[in-house]
């Protein structure tokens, strides 16, 4: 028997991973009874931060994460090729739809039992009658976070993460926006609607958000937000271009009706297939409620924005990984306790779903008296394991899977040398050979 403390995408990952290779498992869920700050719903694996999954091409890192845990069997993978929405060059999915696939699938396994309460310790595998998975995510409720204090022996790490603002379909000024996709990667129309500044409406804009009012959020002295996921005000506040350069880009998004790219430009994502819900790009945020309602409307076709849901601010918890984990996501010091997902300390759905894959694997090799193994560092979903049981613990920063974490190419080749793309396809095309290897090396039983 296997216990499996959260029900988020990494709880469930390995939920399915252990349940198909033959091992009971009884996944522990706190939603609905006791809620968090941004979850709204009670679905096993419900998206709150964005519902874009990044990049699927094989040229970048995420893409060939996404890849190889196809490969593996991944359900959250799946579960988002099945409910997909148009994001050009990006997998984005329904999120509510998401949850319900996965919801269903995890729920209705012969060999999976979801209990619907808090979990307020870690169980002793020994009592528990098989090893234990600790996924509960970043919103770690603060009696169990206490627990798992005392267990890894280390004062837990945290960051802060931001939310986008959502708004209606019906309330976007389509006279004002237009559709593309960042150059032309997408369908024939473009994924993305693109809302174009002038400098002039780009500098009242500015002017608004640097000066808006923030919400109070707890405990927020001395915040440490996550780089890849700053609020768009504190981007704001590093220089008045910072945003024009960043997500605010309007690099490969010419206007159709100028045939000019735009002063900047503000991209709206579709959020579910309904395509009545649609995500501000790069807008996470911590300001009131009603400043951001003031100032995202003085965005061009946003001036009667309605919105369905305003951004936020969360507290993000997390282990030092390097000095708790070995790569097999078990725990150096109990290895029948494996860490999974964002508490483990990985960043993003994709990792936090991979790591859950790998120790959902794992988990079941345990319980089938198997030794545990894990992928080469050549791979994508080896580097992230090696990552977070291997870097620098005194400085440890979660991390997105990146290529410069793996292994790397050695090739005499100029071409593969000064073409990064090219070496880029040339690094997945290695490492999906390895991964193959590993996986006849490992004997999957699935």
């Amino acid at each position: 028997m296997i216990h499996i403390l959260g029900g988020g995408l990494a709880g469930c990952e390995a939920a399915w991973q252990a349940a198909s290779r033959g091992e009971r498992v009884v996944v522990h869920e706190m939603r609905p009874a006791r809620g968090t700050d941004v979850h709204r719903t009670g679905a096993l694996a419900e998206l709150v931060c964005s519902n874009s999954f990044r990049s699927d091409k094989l040229d970048n890192a995420v893409g060939l994460l996404k890849e190889e845990m196809r490969r593996l069997g991944s359900l959250v993978m799946r579960a988002a090729d099945a409910v997909r929405v148009p994001a050009g060059a990006a997998l984005a999915v329904d999120r509510e739809r998401f949850a319900e696939f996965v919801t269903r699938e995890v729920t209705s396994h012969p060999l999976v039992a979801v209990v619907r309460e808090e979990a307020l310790d870690v169980p002793d595998p020994a009592a528990a009658g098989g090893p234990v998975v600790v996924a509960t995510g970043p919103l770690t409720s603060p009696a169990l976070s206490e627990r798992i204090a005392s267990l890894v022996g280390r004062d837990h790490l945290y960051f802060y993460d931001a939310v986008s603002p959502i708004v209606l379909a019906e309330s976007i000024d389509l006279s004002r926006v237009y559709r593309a996709s960042r150059w032309d990667r997408g369908t024939t129309d473009g994924d993305y609607l693109n809302c174009p500044f002038t400098a002039e409406d780009y500098g009242r804009f500015y002017q608004a958000l640097t000066t808006a009012e923030l919400a109070t959020v707890h405990d927020l002295g001395g915040e440490r937000f996550f780089e890849g996921c700053l609020p768009i005000e504190v981007m704001a506040h590093r220089g008045p271009d910072t945003l024009r350069f960043g997500p605010m880009k309007p690099v490969g998004l010419p206007d159709p009706r100028t045939g000019r790219p735009p002063y900047a430009v503000l991209q709206l994502r579709q959020d579910n297939l309904a395509a009545d819900h649609y995500s501000l790009v790069g807008c996470q945020t911590q300001l009131k409620w009603g400043e951001q309602a003031r100032v995202f409307r003085l965005v061009p076709g946003l001036e009667r924005a309605e919105f369905a849901r305003f951004g936020l601010v969360h507290r993000n918890t997390y282990i030092t990984g390097p000095a708790v984990l070995a790569e097999t996501w078990q725990m150096r010091s109990r290895p029948s306790v494996l860490f999974a997902g964002q508490i483990s300390g990985v960043e993003g759905y994709v990792e936090s779903a991979a790591s859950g894959l790998l120790a959902g694997i794992n988990a079941a090799a345990l319980a089938a008296g198997r030794h545990p193994s894990s992928p080469p560092r050549t791979t994508a979903i080896g580097a992230l394991a090696y990552y977070a049981s291997h870097a620098d613990a005194a400085h440890y920063q979660p991390s997105n899977i990146t290529f410069g974490i793996m292994l790397p190419l050695e090739t005499t080749d100029r071409r593969l040398r000064r073409d990064r793309k090219a070496r880029n396809e040339a690094i997945s095309e290695r490492a999906l050979g390895a991964l193959g290897a590993w996986m006849a090396s490992a004997g999957d039983s699935r």
